[in-house]
């Protein structure tokens, strides 16, 4: 990326050479170049594809270099997340945003709140990912604008020390735009739609896409119960037909993300496809449950009957139609399901699980990695795990193991707050606060994302301010609870003038006009009272 002397260098050039250009600055058209570093959305896929394969070469380096990112469900929430971010590690190195499916379903569907069924219009997504990356690239300008008018000033007060630690900053400016993983569903249809829509998603920004093995029509949010999925040889479909879409478009370096459901899945619509013994179909076919048959007298009117494990298997289908897998057989579908995944192009891997527990999660993927060695996981720290009870009782099973007594400790009460300053209580938050560095050591997990945290937060924040507001304080329950914290915190959107681009407007404003320009940070703008 050039510098901005060197940016300004070109673009001297440029001017100098057409007439009637004498009144545009070379340098305030560098300035606008810069905060526009990235023009296209295929642009940020290319450049967060190679940011993303190199993070996953630091973690099979040191899987202490794991990733982390957290779900989003408007542009401006991202926005607010690298922000802060960069204020307070001083970059954004590892650290990604997620767009969530749910998320998009429960608050972008022109239908209103839906359920995580794959209901809500498809289009919803890349429109996310595109608001996203505006309001991300909105920071980047927003940011540097506040460099350029700090170089102004140091210029016109001689600080030449100052003006050179600014063009340190402006040169060394790291973008806010950070890798997007972006959860496609189960591809909202057949291969062909699932190609098209990652396309859009790709077009978008995307560089990492997630897909799982679900049938589309009949997909459910996975944590709740009646999930059903399909053959390896359709998921494998669509993960091709992901990995065609990046490639057309340029992005070599685009990831997928598989994720599989088989875990708690005990549903399939379809019978898979075999020709021979021991080939995916038929393995597929062999976790089904049924009864095995001699004859065709043991066969009913509509029943279905494979061969399978080198019998007669007449599978147990359920009213709905659907056949349903043996029970206990969900491990070892997952199993089957990651190894082909990473066989067939997937990327990554992401194992949908009923709770946060590193044994759990490193006993599947140790098996994986008995074939695929650098196998690596994204994991979901769900919001719909209850992580406070499961690590209390994670710590009291241990400890019960273990011979420690656990008598006046109730195991199913262990939500209570009577628990929270106990040692069991302590030990579980210490478990807690520890897990992504435990589960990235110790189950092959390169990236922790937590898929709704804002859809929580705003609910939570939204609750004690009407408490307030409503309530005896009054307006107090604002400033205080609010203001009052965001001058102290330094959060850039108390200035939210600033924030929504009013100083950059006049910035643009004085180029394109002069001493002419009418500008609105003037000394009547409100906003001066937070310096």
């Amino acid at each position: 990326m050039s510098t901005y002397a060197e940016t300004i260098k070109t673009l001297e050039a440029t001017c100098g050479q057409a007439s009637g250009w004498s009144d545009i600055s070379p340098e305030y058209a560098a300035r606008m170049r810069l905060q526009n570093r990235f023009k296209t959305g295929l642009d940020i896929a290319r450049y967060t594809a190679q940011l993303m394969r190199q993070d996953m070469a630091d973690y099979d380096q040191d899987p202490a270099s794991y990733t982390q990112s957290l779900g989003c469900w408007h542009g401006f929430i991202g926005q607010q997340k690298m922000i802060s971010i960069k204020k307070h590690f001083g970059n954004t190195d590892k650290r990604y945003l997620y767009l969530s499916g749910w998320m998009i379903a429960a608050l972008r569907s022109e239908f209103g709140p839906l359920p995580d069924q794959s209901m809500h219009e498809k289009t919803s997504v890349p429109a996310l990912i595109e608001e996203l990356y505006t309001f991300l690239r909105q920071a980047d300008a927003r940011e540097l604008a506040g460099l350029f008018r700090a170089l102004d000033a140091a210029r016109a007060g001689g600080n030449d020390v100052e003006v050179q630690s600014i063009l340190n900053q402006v040169d060394q400016f790291q973008t806010h735009v950070v890798p997007i993983i972006a959860d496609i569903d189960a591809g909202f249809g057949n291969e062909e739609a699932t190609y098209l829509l990652a396309r859009r998603m790709i077009e978008a920004g995307a560089c990492a896409i997630q897909v799982e093995n679900q049938v589309s029509d009949e997909k459910q949010c996975g944590h709740q119960d009646g999930k059903v999925t399909v053959p390896h040889a359709d998921f494998i479909a669509k993960i091709r037909a992901i990995r065609y879409a990046f490639l057309e478009l340029g992005v070599e370096d685009g990831i997928i993300v598989a994720r599989t459901d088989s875990l708690g899945a005990g549903l399939t619509k379809q019978i898979a496809v075999t020709a021979e013994p021991g080939d995916l179909g038929d393995l597929y076919n062999g976790f089904l449950d049924g009864e095995y048959i001699d004859s065709a007298e043991d066969i009913a009117n509509g029943d279905v009957v494979v061969k399978a494990n080198g019998k007669l298997l007449k599978p147990a289908r359920l009213a709905s139609g659907l056949f349903q897998f043996q029970k206990g057989s969900g491990e070892d579908r997952v199993i089957l399901d990651c190894i082909t995944s990473l066989q067939n192009g997937a990327d990554l891997l992401w194992i949908e699980t009923e709770k946060p527990h590193v044994g759990q999660i490193a006993s599947m993927v140790n098996r994986i990695r008995e074939v695929v060695p650098d196998a690596k996981l994204v994991y979901n720290n769900s919001p719909s795990f209850n992580w406070t009870l499961s690590f209390r009782q994670q710590v009291f099973d241990a400890w019960s193991d273990a011979g420690q007594d656990v008598s006046s400790y109730d195991r199913g009460a262990l939500m209570d707050e009577q628990y929270d300053e106990t040692e069991l209580g302590i030990e579980a938050d210490q478990r807690i606060q520890s897990f992504q560095r435990d589960a990235a050591r110790e189950a092959g997990i390169f990236h922790h994302l937590i898929t709704l945290p804002t859809y929580h937060t705003a609910a939570l924040s939204t609750d004690n301010l009407a408490k307030e507001y409503f309530g005896e304080p009054g307006m107090l329950g604002y400033v205080a609870g609010v203001q009052r914290k965001e001058i102290r915190q330094g959060i850039a959107c108390v200035k939210h003038q600033n924030m929504a681009g009013s100083d950059m407007g006049d910035d643009h404003k004085e180029y394109f006009s002069g001493d002419a320009a009418l500008k609105a940070a003037g000394a009547d703008n409100t906003m001066n009272q937070f310096g």
